[in-house]
């Protein structure tokens, strides 16, 4: 089965946890504070592997998270470094984060990497946080939590020359006869319903990689048919072949079928229209084909190579092979995606760079939330009383003790920070 769309969740591993020791050996009466940092959580790392072609096993495994780090040891042992998660994607693969919409890698060239979510810090040990005030101090840090995310990964094919066109208009056979490939052929619409790659060789023995890809409707920039399923494999292709059934089997005009096709392209991505194009007149071995080559010609000049081809009898096949494989030598890769400026630039306002904002539930409970306060409220460790102390300086710090007394806490109030409750004192 083909796969070439999926969704899933990625988690970095979390830190270690830091730990509050301190030196007991035999001699050193009062030895000072002996504890070790926690190690790092591991990344989950896309890799590009060049003997994958789909996205098949992303649906039998939907979540990845990567180890959490190692907890520290006393004798300011250090925890060990969690490895990151590898990940093999097949080359093409695209990664979109699903809330922002944002491309986060785009992975083409073998054993290229990219980091999908990062792993956690190690929190510190008690060691860190010695000072000639409190040379023993029992305070230690939690891991820093690691970042989790849901992705889109999209697979769009690498091919030198892609095969567009009608549905019924022979680039499965084509492609047969052009390479070892065997696509599924029938002589109904959307026979093809996902992409075939196949390898053709011209007898000078140059070889590119050809892409039969599900036939066009009008419309498909929209959606219509495979739409979208289609044409995102064309977006990287260095040549262009449109095969048309010259012959008009199916009452169909091949100028216009010409025409439709391109403003398809354009209308999906403007930069598809800069593409160099072949145009594989098919069906010539049958009444009428002659007749409607030279019509054709005509109507198109001279800007387009049109060479006439029959898939089943193989006529012309040679002059199609050099005619791509020449294009395709002199055409440079053209850019992985288009740059959309309104959604690569995101715009932050003053009130989302905020550390926190407040809110308050129907119950009278005052909420707050934020990145940068969550990250410091996970790597406490409220089991001890100097660390439960640091994180509020930490919050006053931070202005959260004015913010509540502007929004109207009173003291015994009940304030959430994400599932805990705590009583606001005065």
């Amino acid at each position: 089965m083909f796969v070439d769309d999926v969704k899933v969740f990625v988690k970095g591993g979390d830190g270690g946890n830091g730990m509050v020791a301190f030196r007991r050996e035999k001699y050193v009466p009062k030895g000072g504070p002996a504890g070790g940092d926690g190690g790092n959580g591991g990344d989950v790392v896309f890799k590009v592997d060049e003997g994958l072609r789909t996205l098949m096993d992303f649906r039998y495994q939907r979540h990845f998270k990567a180890d959490r780090g190692e907890n520290g040891m006393s004798k300011n042992q250090h925890g060990k470094n969690s490895a990151p998660m590898i990940v093999k994607v097949p080359p093409g693969t695209v990664v979109h984060d699903e809330e922002t919409g944002e491309i986060i890698a785009d992975l083409t060239d073998h054993a290229s990497s990219a980091v999908i979510a990062k792993g956690g810090r190690g929190g510190r040990g008690n060691s860190r946080f010695a000072t000639p005030a409190n040379p023993a101090p029992e305070l230690s840090e939690n891991g820093e939590p690691a970042q989790e995310r849901t992705i889109r990964i999209e697979l769009k094919l690498l091919a030198d020359a892609g095969f567009v066109g009608f549905p019924s208009v022979g680039k499965s056979t084509l492609l047969s006869v052009m390479s070892a490939a065997r696509p599924k052929i029938g002589d109904y619409h959307f026979t093809t319903i996902k992409p075939n790659l196949g390898v053709a060789e011209t007898e000078d023995n140059r070889s590119f990689v050809i892409a039969d890809l599900p036939g066009l409707i009008e419309g498909a920039s929209q959606g219509l048919g495979l739409g979208h399923q289609f044409l995102r494999h064309i977006e990287r292709t260095k040549v262009i072949v449109h095969v048309i059934d010259m012959a008009g089997i199916e009452g169909r005009d091949p100028i216009e079928d010409f025409h439709t096709i391109n403003e398809e392209l354009k209308q999906y991505q403007l930069r598809l229209a800069e593409r160099p194009q072949v145009v594989a007149a098919n069906k010539m071995d049958l009444p009428d084909a002659e007749a409607n080559l030279d019509a054709f010609r005509k109507a198109i000049g001279d800007d387009v190579t049109i060479v006439p081809i029959s898939a089943v009898t193989r006529q012309g096949l040679r002059e199609l092979s050099f005619a791509i494989a020449d294009l395709v030598d002199t055409t440079p890769a053209f850019p992985l995606h288009e740059v959309d400026e309104e959604k690569s630039h995101k715009l932050y306002s003053a009130e989302e760079e905020e550390p926190f904002y407040i809110t308050r539930d129907s119950d009278g409970t005052f909420v707050l939330q934020g990145a940068s306060l969550e990250k410091k409220f996970q790597m406490t460790d409220f089991a001890r009383d100097q660390s439960v102390l640091r994180f509020a300086r930490q919050m006053r710090s931070l202005g959260v003790d004015d913010a509540l007394r502007e929004k109207g806490a009173k003291d015994g109030d009940i304030v959430r920070i994400m599932e805990y409750e705590f009583e606001f004192v005065e």
